[in-house]
């Protein structure tokens, strides 16, 4: 490494949360350790009790399941560090570990998005078409559809972390943030980063929408359908199960949109605004996942 800051490329960077609560800090860490054992032991419980209650093996509960998965290793990607950085005088981490935590930090916030389209798309077979659900949404359906999911959020994610991977960073090796989320770490490049940031916010708008798209034309289709059932008790529990769905979407979504949103409409805030939103739109989900269902 050169002395010349232009030259310089930082390989370690140190994390450091809430810089203005440096004082603080050891305290904050017992909340966010107790958040910690709550979303654990909630998401484990939902999945252990799916796992060994046979009648709860239907497709929506194992997607239940697989969902509060996903929470579990987002959960595990970012907590057990952010503790230790809230705990320690100075938490490092190098730039591969940065690289590899952003990836899965983004991985699994797309991938729970995917989650929530194939439950979409179990509920729509369900109610629009009862008598063939069984012999459509079957396992193998299921797996492929998984297997689609894994696919997508790979090829999305590895390019967002690809680009940042080939980034210079020499303003600073200080990392204002409990994560290597992408907009704090593009924060310290000396390098020309339009292009991360053009093909970033173009695949949160394109799948956005796709992902919107498919969402309403599917529950568009349920409600249609709903509204003709003229048992008021079965159009009752159809519009509960979807409506708790609906809440969970508007959650994720929500989450997954403030991720960038954050960074680009809130960029006269304190560091420690943008940690406390930013615990709020990752935690907050994986939080009340399984006190929904």
């Amino acid at each position: 490494m050169q002395n010349s800051t232009a030259n310089v490329s930082y390989v370690e960077f140190t994390l450091v949360p809430f810089p203005g609560l440096q004082e603080l800090r050891p305290f904050l860490a017992l909340p966010f350790f107790c958040l910690f054992l709550l979303i654990v032991t909630t998401n484990s419980l939902v999945i252990y009790t799916v796992k060994t209650e046979e009648s709860l093996h239907s497709p929506m509960c194992l997607l239940i399941a697989l969902l509060l998965t996903v929470n579990l290793f987002g959960t595990f990607a970012i907590l057990p560090r952010m503790l230790f950085s809230l705990v320690l005088p100075a938490s490092h981490i190098s730039l591969t570990e940065c690289l590899v935590q952003m990836f899965f930090l983004y991985f699994t916030i797309l991938l729970d998005c995917n989650v929530l389209l194939m439950m979409a798309l179990d509920r729509f077979l369900a109610i629009c078409h009862p008598l063939r659900y069984a012999e459509l949404m079957t396992i193998k359906l299921l797996s492929f559809l998984m297997l689609l999911s894994l696919l997508r959020s790979l090829g999305t994610v590895g390019l967002v972390v690809a680009l940042a991977s080939r980034v210079r960073f020499c303003r600073s090796n200080v990392i204002s943030h409990f994560a290597c989320e992408h907009m704090a770490v593009m924060r310290l490049s000396c390098s020309d980063i339009s292009v991360n940031k053009r093909v970033g916010m173009s695949l949160r708008f394109f799948e956005f929408i796709l992902d919107f798209s498919l969402l309403l034309a599917s529950y568009s289709r349920i409600v249609h359908t709903a509204l003709k059932i003229s048992s008021g008790n079965v159009r009752h529990k159809v519009f509960h199960t979807c409506g708790t769905h609906w809440i969970v979407i508007v959650i994720s979504y929500s989450s997954r949109l403030s991720s960038s949103v954050v960074f680009r409409l809130a960029k006269s805030a304190s560091q420690d605004v943008h940690n406390i939103i930013s615990a709020t739109y990752l935690l907050f989900p994986w939080t009340v996942h399984p006190l929904i269902y």
